[in-house]
């Protein structure tokens, strides 16, 4: 979706920009695109592997950074007020075909998952590491499973012989777990669980979607792609209601207090063309936002 991306930023030739995931830099060149000589790109990505697309383009600040540390980066570089904001959240197709990186099913490869890889903490730590409790939460909570329970007693319990190591070692593992003719979809959610965990996806999320509020411009654009429910409950909260849980908080004069209007009244999802040909494509949801101009109110 990535022309519904650029679309949803409605980019001004000489406004300032930031793609907070640039990944192969696929968003960032379509930026780039439309911008004019006096236009601006911030990019952010924590991945090291990510700076070896940068476009050679003086338009273009790169850093090397989470999302979560959007604001102070952006102050740093003189961008205090921006027209639009940018996020494709998730694993980028880079880093699932990354054997070695332990992302996808398809591989063996040592459990690592980190996104960001001088992170410390890697999926192996937390398979064998995490006690049965705090497995039960994250594969419960993270990765929606039903069985969550008996699959975190089966990881502590066999864990005890031998260490899992590799994506092999798990998927032997819990092979007995599996739900007939859903390996993958069963083997998709632990591993989401376990990556969620080891990158603190869905706490940089919060962080983030508060610090926008303070870096867009009144009327700047918030487009936020998202892959899974979890993470577009998130989105889908804070733009409605400027918060993550509970109602909109009402103002001595009973009007809603909240930063962001939503520009589209449901979540854009991909056409079955785009669908096949990226089949990664058929979970996105995409979520466009305005910045309200409370002068104008």
């Amino acid at each position: 979706m990535l022309q519904e991306c650029i679309e949803g930023l409605n980019i001004k030739p000489d406004g300032v920009y930031v793609d907070v995931t640039f990944g192969g830099g696929g968003h960032s060149r379509e930026i780039l695109k439309n911008l004019g000589p006096k236009g601006r790109l911030i990019a952010f990505d924590q991945d090291a592997d990510a700076q070896k697309n940068l476009p050679q383009d003086e338009r273009l600040t790169f850093i090397d950074q989470n999302f979560r540390y959007l604001k102070n980066n952006c102050r740093l570089q003189g961008a205090t007020a921006v027209d639009g904001i940018l996020a494709d959240l998730g694993v980028s197709s880079h880093q699932f075909d990354q054997a070695e990186r332990g992302f996808s099913i398809r591989f063996d490869a040592e459990l690592d998952m980190r996104m960001d890889q001088a992170g410390q903490l890697t999926a192996k730590e937390v398979v064998n590491t995490y006690s049965e409790e705090q497995l039960h939460r994250i594969f419960g909570i993270y990765g929606e499973i039903k069985n969550a329970k008996t699959l975190a007693n089966t990881l502590v319990t066999q864990r005890l012989n031998k260490p899992i190591n590799t994506v092999q070692d798990l998927k032997t593992v819990i092979a007995k777990l599996i739900p007939k003719g859903k390996e993958n979809k069963y083997l998709a959610q632990v591993f989401q669980a376990l990556r969620i965990e080891v990158n603190q996806e869905l706490e940089a999320l919060k962080e983030f979607l508060e610090q926008t509020i303070d870096i867009l411009k009144p009327e700047g654009r918030l487009v936020i792609m998202s892959y899974h429910s979890l993470e577009d409950r998130l989105v889908k909260n804070f733009i409605a209601k400027g918060k993550f849980h509970g109602e909109v908080e009402i103002d001595f004069f009973g009007n809603q207090i909240k930063p962001l209007e939503s520009f589209t009244r449901k979540a854009i999802i991909a056409s079955d063309e785009e669908i096949a040909q990226n089949n990664r494509a058929r979970s996105a949801k995409l979520r466009i936002a305005v910045k309200k101009n409370l002068s104008k109110s």
